[in-house]
């Protein structure tokens, strides 16, 4: 780590601290036992095959939970990458342990549920969480700049999947679940946003150019599992995951408003290329959503039967 990251981060040290104590002050104590439907469980018989039909579900549904659930699972590598990029010490080894005992909550809840509801074949998911956590894949920007733009857009994105998932699911217990976990999550993106905020005071040049690399290059975490493209694809179909959120709800509230990119002053000449750069790819992302909005009501209104507006 260079003398300028070293400082960089030194200098952020006393918002880390003071973001820290809010988010315990924030944060809510929760029980993954208190929330999963344990009277609907029965054991699995040796050798028992899963019947998806015991929980009728759109596919799109099960892959939603399916790589929330593994994408929870990979926290072991998280918590390396970001020990690695920010050091152990101080309050951002404080912070970083806080946030790893808040991740792992959620796989022992999400796994709970969907065990004890049989939503998806355990056996799969099982082997498909030993083929991810082998191989230890996870998105790793390339320095600490980087790092808190790209986790401050994926903690949102990752808090928008599991609230969209919940809602989704006709279960009042999986609802209340993905509740709980996105509500973990959501304190997570605060901390990265308001951290972020801080940092562009800090170095407006070097942080305008690393949120311009994570805009162009944002994505959803799931390096590693089986299957990721078939599953994002299904996800986006459904509209839990998609160019619409990613647009209205990520780039535009955060990048534009919270962060408000295109009204950053001084910059030097790197950083304004970085910045136009970053504001074309949310205005293509933008046009891309409008798109896929005027379809989703084109095929709506092919499906709507005759005489429901009469």
């Amino acid at each position: 780590m260079d003398a300028a990251t070293i400082a960089f981060l030194a200098d952020l040290e006393p918002t880390v601290e003071a973001l820290l104590e809010r988010h315990l002050e924030s944060a809510k104590e929760w029980f993954p036992h208190e929330v999963v439907p344990w009277s609907r469980g029965r054991d699995f018989e040796e050798d028992e095959q899963w019947d998806a039909r015991e929980v009728p579900m759109d596919d799109s549904l099960r892959s939603a939970l399916f790589v929330n659930l593994l994408t929870e699972d990979n926290l072991p590598y998280y918590f390396a990458t970001i020990d690695g990029t920010f050091g152990p010490d101080g309050a951002w080894g404080t912070w970083a342990r806080r946030w790893t005992a808040e991740e792992g909550r959620h796989s022992i809840a999400i796994r709970d549920y969907l065990t004890v509801t049989r939503a998806l074949d355990p056996r799969d998911l099982e082997r498909a969480r030993m083929a991810q956590v082998s191989t230890g894949q996870v998105p790793d920007p390339d320095a600490p700049r980087d790092a808190i733009a790209y986790v401050a857009l994926q903690e949102l994105a990752t808090r928008i999947s599991h609230r969209n998932t919940g809602r989704l699911l006709d279960d009042p217990a999986g609802f209340e679940v993905m509740k709980r976990v996105a509500g973990d999550e959501n304190r997570h993106y605060l901390f990265y946003r308001d951290l972020v905020q801080q940092a562009l005071e800090v170095d407006p040049n070097g942080m305008v150019c690393a949120i311009a690399r994570q805009v162009l290059d944002f994505a959803m975490p799931g390096t590693g599992i089986i299957d990721f493209t078939a599953h994002a694809r299904r996800i986006a179909d459904a509209g839990i995951y998609d160019f619409v959120v990613h647009h209205d709800q990520i780039l535009v509230p955060v990048v534009l408003t919270q962060w408000r990119l295109a009204e950053i002053e001084g910059l030097n000449g790197e950083a304004e290329q970085a910045r136009a750069a970053a504001l074309h790819h949310i205005e293509r992302i933008g046009k891309a959503a409008r798109r896929l909005e005027a379809r989703r009501e084109r095929r709506a209104a092919r499906s709507e039967p005759v005489g429901a507006n009469a």
